[in-house]
């Protein structure tokens, strides 16, 4: 239902005269003894079909042949009365009749709006005036919101209105319920001539809403390059913290948001204490947090680390676990071109996500292996991975992880037997410690498991010799497998060491070189049907 129209069966005879300003017609139906206060569907009395429409001379005779001293204040059924109209619809002769006639200027709608807070809204100047001179109220609230006409004006872009308000003693302080001032409305929005006056005015730049955002910070967030120009020109702070936690700052909205151009005018005002400072966010997370490259980009060829400190606001240990959160897998080879240190976990965040090729060029390039308090958490994960194990295990063994720090309960009794005998193929299996022979043999009792036939004698000498050899590797040299192809030892050999039997026998295929393409600096992992590859993640 549209309640801006009235309907004709529901506009009294008066109103309808008022509404088109026929002046005759109504002086006859006063005259008559029809009455001036019957309202339509929508509360509306003749007097506001009058103030609406400004019939001036409609509303002289109506306010002359009111019933009543309070007709003039009568309101819709939305709060608005005659004056709200008028000044709503800039109805200049209309207000100068309802001043005249004793009209309430700081009148309040139920959403506890004034006829001056309408003016404003609609750029009426000389109603505002008129306003103004009848004694209407430039400060205080003039809405729900807590905002007053001085807020509105800004948030419009009306200058010549905000240069009057502030001439007759607008308060350019003024809050509403946030906190937020006429200055920080005019940053919020971008309205770069309304900000200038404010600051031509003395308006504070750093003031702060309650929940501590500057006007700077809620620029940077929203985009507009010319007013962080401006508030940086006026002295606003860009070290000022804008969240209770004391570690968000503009770069921080700047970098999220992926205002690149933002970043290069407020990389070289902010304190580097945020980049890898205890207890602070560096923006690299928020980079990362809204899956923003060339913001990362920048912000690590100016020097940020891509280590970054831990982030326990976003519950990571480093960006690299941000990005396996968020899944923006694009950032993966910037995070890498600059150096950032992997951890072992690293690694499990890539079997969760089923990130195969990432795992094995992880492994490539030095990736340390899973150990310590994360050992439990990286098993789970494996385990979790465990139907798609030839993508992954054989490149794990073979970079040196040690199988026994494997071997606990959850993997004996999570994989199939498939991959428990797999891995025992890598270890010396007659001589297991205690624990894992004793989870080892409740789990042959408790299920079908069926261990291979050779694990019940001594393994051969070649496969001890094997295993010795490979124990004393550095981890490097397992990264790939050029050092032991380069042992002056027959291929044959070689290929012993590299366990080829083992895996041709467990019908693996010849392993992925992992070597990777560096191209421009990005790094294309080797494709992995069994990988996720919608939009989003790295081409492989």
């Amino acid at each position: 239902m549209d309640f801006t129209e009235a309907y004709s069966d529901r506009c009294s005879s008066v109103g309808l005269a008022a509404r088109e300003g026929n002046v005759k017609s109504l002086r006859k139906l006063i005259k008559q003894g029809y009455s001036v206060d019957v309202p339509d569907n929508r509360g509306w009395m003749p007097i506001h079909e009058a103030a609406f429409h400004n019939s001036s001379e409609c509303l002289k005779l109506l306010i002359n042949a009111a019933p009543a001293d309070n007709y003039i204040k009568s309101k819709t059924f939305e709060g608005t009365c005659a004056l709200h109209l008028s000044a709503n619809n800039g109805c200049l002769e209309s207000i100068s009749v309802l001043l005249e006639a004793g009209a309430e200027t700081n009148d309040v709608t139920y959403e506890e709006t004034t006829p001056l807070f309408l003016a404003v809204e609609n750029g009426h100047l000389e109603i505002i005036k008129l306003l103004l001179q009848h004694g209407a109220n430039i400060n205080g609230s003039h809405s729900w919101s807590g905002w007053n006409s001085l807020h509105q004006a800004s948030f419009q872009g009306h200058t010549e209105i905000i240069k009057l308000l502030l001439e007759k003693g607008a308060n350019k302080e003024c809050v509403d319920d946030f906190g937020i001032t006429p200055l920080f409305i005019a940053a919020q929005y971008g309205k770069l001539e309304s900000l200038r006056i404010l600051i031509s005015h003395g308006a504070n730049v750093n003031c702060q809403a309650k929940d501590k955002a500057t006007p700077l910070f809620i620029a940077a967030q929203e985009g507009h390059a010319e007013c962080v120009d401006l508030l940086l020109s006026k002295g606003a702070n860009p070290n000022l913290y804008c969240n209770e936690e004391e570690w968000q700052l503009p770069i921080h909205a700047a970098a999220q948001m992926g205002h690149s151009n933002l970043l290069g005018l407020l990389i070289p005002v902010t304190d580097r204490t945020c980049d890898t400072g205890k207890d602070k966010v560096s923006p690299v997370y928020s980079a990362v947090y809204g899956g923003n490259e060339e913001c990362l980009e920048m912000l690590l060829k100016e020097g940020y680390s891509p280590d970054a400190q831990k982030c326990l606001i976003f519950g990571c240990i480093s960006p690299m676990c941000m990005v396996f959160q968020k899944k923006f897998y694009g950032l993966i080879p910037i995070l890498l071109k600059h150096g950032i240190h992997l951890l072992g976990i690293n690694l499990g965040y890539c079997l969760h996500h089923k990130k195969f090729s990432w795992f094995r060029h992880f492994l490539k390039v030095g990736c340390p292996m899973p150990a310590g308090e994360r050992s439990l958490e990286f098993t789970k994960y494996a385990a979790k991975a465990q139907e798609q194990y030839k993508e992954w295990l054989p490149y794990l063994f073979l970079a040196g992880f040690n199988p026994l720090n494997l071997l606990c309960r959850l993997w004996i009794y999570s994989v199939n037997d498939d991959i428990l005998n797999f891995t025992l193929e890598f270890t010396n299996w007659k001589r297991l410690p205690p624990a894992i022979e004793q989870n080892l043999s409740d789990h042959k009792e408790t299920s079908t498991w069926v261990p291979r036939n050779h694990f019940a004698f001594i393994p051969s000498l070649a496969h001890l010799c094997r295993l010795e050899i490979r124990s004393i590797l550095k981890s490097e040299h397992l990264q790939s497998d050029q050092f032991i192809r380069k042992l002056p030892l027959p291929t044959c050999l070689q290929d012993y060491l590299l366990y080829l039997d083992i895996l041709r026998v467990n019908g693996i295929p010849e392993l992925v070189d992992v070597q990777g393409e560096w191209d421009a600096g990005t790094f294309y992992p080797t494709y992995s049907s069994s990988e996720d590859t919608k939009k989003g993640s790295m081409c492989c």
